[in-house]
Parts: structure tokens; C-alpha cells; sequence
């Protein structure tokens, strides 16, 4: 999918700039669109660069809480919510252990730790599949909370959002938050409905009430205050909660006798090789946007989203950040791109910019999760699974909308 997105952006741009010069006279489109290309793929090299920093730090602060035990505690504090969720795994199955531990890595925002439990979970689940080519209740349930985005903290989003300038990098902390539980509910709902998951049962209630509450309870402290206080305030309450993080995750490898030190350079080893591993992918990208926005065509598919709102009567603004809610159920990278593309366009602190952060923080790559954790296992029949994911994916978005105008707007 990402191949024929990259090839549509070139050949769309070529087809309009060649219209534009035969039929408009405009006898510049195509030196825009070289200029376009030189240029996107200097800034892609340059973000990377400046990413690297940043990504060390972080990832190096993710390895001390793995290695303090975090994974395995929030383990067991799950457990409990998914041997219900999904009661034809065995209590003491190893596959409910790997999907406990895949969602929590995704919470902690460890994704090179999450993606292969993940493959582990499907591969754990197939063997209890009674139809191996036809993806199981259970599987079914795993894959859309994967691909409502669970993610506790969105650091990625941070350091992008420091690298292009933001005065505060974290203040879409708390709107993520709310999107993402937008965007699970929805997608537990839609299965839940399918499969008849009872959601009423006791342990279950209680986990959802306990989440609803962590999520209510600042929205309804943040609704009382006037926009500009609630800005303030939800910027000081991400900045403590980030920092505690740090400092749990550090007291507790002190407590747990983990040097944590040595993790955090490990981990920061690994941050410097992903900033280095994603410049292809940037430059690919981005240069690939740069043309399609150079030509015209990027403007004339917001002009034409902008004609629908206004015949709707709604406020236009959440128009240019369509195109990353548009392409990130198809391509991680390519909605970065997108988010990337936007922040520098509009400015990281301007609404579109905070907009295609909280939409890509609140939803996932549903066609590429469904790709890859079913092809691992074989699977052919996907059943419920692509409905129900993409309507967490539209409850995130929309939500993250609501959630921009209402904090931003």
C-alpha cells in the first residue's frame, strides 16, 4: 500500500504540473516541483538529525523502566481485564501473557518491544484457532486494541513536535490522552457488539469505570476553566506527569537494583540507530509531499474538503490536517510524513499543527497492524476485524477534532 501511495504522489504531481503548463501556462510548476524535491529531502536529513538527541533520551528512559519491572507490572494489573475479554484462552495460556505484554509496552510507548510480543500474541492465539485460515474471536479483539492506539506516552510525537519549534512540545499530552480513549472505547464497543463480549461482567465493569475516570475526571476539572487557563494547566499537569515518569522509572531501578545508568545508555544506543534507520523513510516521504504540494494538488484537495465543510457550516480549520487522518490507516510513515509536513506548512503551535498530533496519537496503522500480525500467522478470513478498526480509527479522529477546538480553538 505504501508503494502505490508513494508512486501516486509522484505521478498525480507530473499529470497536474503538466496540465498546469499546457492548458494554464504556468511555466514555473515544474521548476516549484524541483525546487520542492531538493529542498523537502535537506529538511527530511535535517529532522533526523535533530531528532537524535532527543530519541536517545527518551528511548534510553524507556529501557530503565523495562528493565525496573514496569512491563511486568503493569502485566499483572491487565491481566485480569483480558483473560475476561477473552475467555477461550486457557487461565494459564502463554498467549494471554504476551498479549498482556504487547499492550503494555504499547502503553509505555516501547514500540520495538511491543511489535514482536505482538507477532508472538497472534502466534500464541493460532494455536487455540480451531480454523487456522480464519481469524479467531480473540485475535479479532487483540488486533483493534492494537490499532486504537493505546499509548500512555506518545513520546515520538513529543520530540517531533520539540524538533519543529513548539514552544511547549508535551501541551497535547492530555487532548492524546483523551482521543486515544476515545478511539479504544470505540473499537472494545464494536467488537464487544459482535462477539456478545459481556461488558457488564464485574471485573470488567470495574476496569472500564476505573479508565473512565481517569479520563473524566481531568475533563471535567479542564471544562470549568477558561481556554487560555486550561492551556496552561493541562501544559503544567503533562509536564509533571512526563517527569514523574522519569523519576519512577529511575527510583525504581534504584529500588530494583538495576544499574540505571547502563540502561539508559543501552536504550539511547538504540534511540541514535533509530533516528539514523528512519532518514530513508523521511526523505522518501517527504519529498514525495513536497511535490504533490508543490504542483498544486495537496491545495486543491483541501480547497475541495474546505467547500464540503463550508456547505455544512462548520469551521474549515480542521481541513488541512484531513490528509494524515486520511493515510494513517494505511501507512505509519506516510501519516508522519503528513503530521511532519502540516507542523511545518502551519507551525507546530498553530491548530493544524497540535491537530495532526493528537490525530496521530490517538489512532494506528490499521491495514498495516492487520498486515502483519495476521500474515504472520496465516490468516486469510479477517472477518469483523477491518470494521471494527476502522471505526475506532473515525471515533479517534473525530474525537481528536472535538478535543483540538476545544483546547486550541
Amino acid at each position: 500500500m505504501l508503494n502505490i501511495l508513494w508512486i501516486v504522489f509522484f505521478l498525480s504531481a507530473f499529470i497536474i504540473a503538466l496540465f498546469k503548463l499546457l492548458f494554464l501556462g504556468d511555466q514555473q510548476v515544474f521548476a516549484k516541483i524541483v525546487e520542492a524535491m531538493f529542498t523537502q529531502a535537506k529538511a527530511a536529513f535535517e529532522i533526523a538529525l535533530g531528532l537524535t538527541g532527543i530519541l536517545a533520551f527518551w528511548l534510553g528512559i524507556m529501557k530503565i523502566g523495562e528493565r525496573s519491572g514496569f512491563i511486568q507490572l503493569l502485566t499483572q494489573g491487565l491481566t485480569p481485564l483480558f483473560s475476561r475479554l477473552m475467555p477461550d484462552i486457557p487461565k494459564d495460556h502463554p498467549a494471554l501473557g504476551a498479549i498482556v505484554m504487547n499492550i503494555a509496552a504499547n502503553i509505555l510507548g516501547l514500540d520495538n518491544a511491543a511489535t514482536p510480543l505482538g507477532i508472538k500474541a497472534m502466534q500464541e492465539l493460532q494455536t487455540l484457532n480451531p480454523k487456522p485460515d480464519t481469524a479467531s474471536n480473540a485475535q479479532i479483539l487483540f488486533l483493534v486494541i492494537n490499532t486504537s492506539s493505546v499509548t500512555l506516552f506518545p513520546i515520538t510525537i513529543f520530540t517531533y513536535r520539540a524538533q519543529l519549534g513548539a514552544v511547549n512540545p508535551t501541551d497535547v499530552f492530555i487532548p492524546i490522552l483523551m482521543a486515544t480513549y476515545v478511539s479504544t472505547l470505540a473499537g472494545l464497543l464494536a467488537v464487544a457488539a459482535v462477539q456478545k463480549i459481556n461488558l457488564l461482567e464485574k471485573v470488567v465493569l470495574s476496569y472500564l469505570i476505573g479508565m473512565t475516570l481517569c479520563v473524566a475526571i481531568p475533563l471535567s476539572y479542564f471544562a470549568q476553566l477558561p481556554q487560555q487557563e486550561m492551556l496552561a494547566q493541562s501544559a503544567l499537569l503533562s509536564n509533571i506527569v512526563i517527569y514523574s515518569l522519569v523519576i519512577t522509572f529511575i527510583t525504581g531501578a534504584f529500588y530494583k537494583g538495576v544499574n540505571a545508568y547502563e540502561a539508559f545508555i543501552e536504550g539511547a544506543k538504540e534511540g541514535f540507530q533509530t533516528a539514523i534507520m528512519i532518514v530513508p523513510y523521511l526523505v522518501a516521504m517527504l519529498v514525495a509531499i513536497g511535490v504533490f504540494r508543490a504542483c498544486g494538488a495537496l491545495d486543491l484537495l483541501a480547497e475541495l474538503l474546505r467547500i464540503l465543510a463550508h456547505s455544512l457550516a462548520l469551521d474549515d480549520r480542521f481541513v488541512d490536517a484531513l490528509p494524515t487522518a486520511l493515510i494513517k490507516p494505511f501507512s505509519g510513515s506516510g501519516a508522519r510524513a503528513m503530521m511532519i509536513d502540516a507542523m511545518q506548512t502551519h507551525g507546530a503551535d498553530s491548530f493544524t499543527g497540535r491537530l495532526v498530533c493528537i490525530i496521530q496519537g490517538s489512532t494506528e496503522t490499521t491495514f498495516y497492524v492487520l498486515a502483519v500480525y495476521f500474515g504472520a500467522v496465516g490468516i486469510k478470513n479477517i472477518r469483523h476485524s477491518v470494521g471494527c478498526g476502522i471505526i475506532a480509527d473515525l471515533a479517534g479522529v473525530i474525537a481528536a477534532i472535538f478535543i483540538a477546538y476545544w483546547f486550541f480553538g
